[in-house]
């Protein structure tokens, strides 16, 4: 039930099937049209949360999902310096901005503004921005290495998105439901964005109550890739989603290392760069992942011992803590299904306290979500 309930929540801050592919057919334009009136060795690739299937709605007025984009440019770094490259992308997407403009186009970017690191291409009126890195080959990591600009503008930062994404779905794949649900799939009805591993999920909550936590004080917020990466490397294949974020956070913080009085997190595809560097510069940061972290740990177990008193005790307290919107309407859906299934005589109780719809397990019996009744265990 706490499963279901918590999925179901996090469902309703994935993005669409409609912005997802809306998204892709924006990016994969602005890749054609650089190609076209730049270069065709240009490449532009989607990287982060958008690439790996665990994307959030973020909790702000305008609720904007961040696409984050890498775009690749096959030149040596001995032939560019950093400003130059991020400049060079930066009049080129501008040109595009234009050019969709004077053509008349009502679908192009309303702007084009340069941030930290990226240009940000603003689609406010389909919901999502287009963070667009500028980047060129790692030369010491063929063949999906990149160098990307330091903010700084003094060292040239190594990353490796695609062989990131590589590793994450490695990590999913722990997760035997996950295959055999793609095994009896339609593939090509189905992509696998689409087919929500439990890991990806369990991700997905992670960083919900993380954005919620530090929604006053996102300068303390850890990372999405810090969160996302330690999630991964606890893992170890539970496909009951509430189980399996329990036992993640149980075990994450075991894959913090300590290299020589530094705190290391290591990207597994790139080891030499660290998700967890401003731990070291900044302490506090650290602190406040520890305390966003314990926080997390007692609402779980908190959830477990308040599975006695009823579905919609669950609800209400998971509703103090994550976008209560979005576990209200998890919790009508839920509970509207077993009620259902429950009038319908196809709701069971299996072995384990596992609620079901086989046939397997005694009948449970019509109840009305009121008081005290049999739930299953987180």
């Amino acid at each position: 039930m706490l499963s279901m309930l918590l999925d179901g929540a996090v469902e309703t801050l994935d993005i669409s099937p409609h912005l997802y592919q809306l998204a892709v057919d924006k990016y994969e334009e602005v890749g054609t049209w650089l190609a076209e009136h730049g270069t065709p060795d240009w490449r532009i690739y989607p990287q982060g949360s958008f690439r790996l299937g665990t994307v959030v709605r973020p909790n702000t007025p305008a609720g904007e999902y961040d696409i984050d984009l890498v775009c690749w440019l096959p030149i040596a770094k001995e032939s560019t310096t950093q400003a130059e490259l991020k400049e060079r992308v930066g009049r080129m997407l501008h040109a595009f901005v234009r050019f969709k403009h004077h053509q008349g186009h009502g679908d192009g970017p309303a702007s084009c503004v340069s941030t930290r690191r990226c240009w940000t291409l603003s689609y406010p009126d389909d919901g999502f921005h287009l963070d667009v890195l500028p980047t060129i080959p790692d030369a010491d990591l063929p063949p999906t290495g990149i160098l990307l600009t330091d903010k700084q503008l003094r060292l040239w930062q190594h990353s490796n998105p695609i062989g990131y994404a590589t590793w994450f779905q490695q990590q999913s794949q722990l997760d035997r439901r996950l295959v055999e649900a793609k095994r009896h799939a339609n593939v090509a009805d189905v992509p696998d964005w689409q087919v929500r591993s439990t890991l990806q999920r369990a991700v997905q909550i992670l960083k919900w109550h993380a954005m919620l936590y530090f929604a006053d004080d996102t300068d303390h917020r850890p990372p999405s890739v810090l969160i996302t990466t330690l999630a991964a490397r606890a893992y170890l294949g539970e496909s009951d989603l509430f189980s399996a974020t329990r036992a993640v956070m149980d075990r994450m913080n075991a894959y913090v290392e300590n290299r020589h009085g530094q705190f290391w997190v290591p990207n597994p595809a790139h080891e030499d760069e660290n998700f967890a560097d401003k731990w070291n510069e900044y302490p506090e940061r650290r602190k406040a992942f520890l305390r966003w972290h314990n926080d997390l740990a007692l609402l779980l177990d908190e959830l477990v011992h308040l599975q006695h008193k009823g579905l919609p005790a669950l609800a209400a307290r998971m509703s103090e803590s994550f976008t209560a919107d979005a576990v209200q309407r998890s919790f009508q859906r839920l509970a509207e299904r077993r009620t259902i299934q429950v009038k319908t005589g196809k709701l069971h109780m299996a072995t384990g306290g596992l609620l079901t719809t086989t046939a397997s397990g005694p009948r449970v019996p019509r109840h009305t979500f009121h008081g005290q009744h049999p739930h299953p265990r987180g």
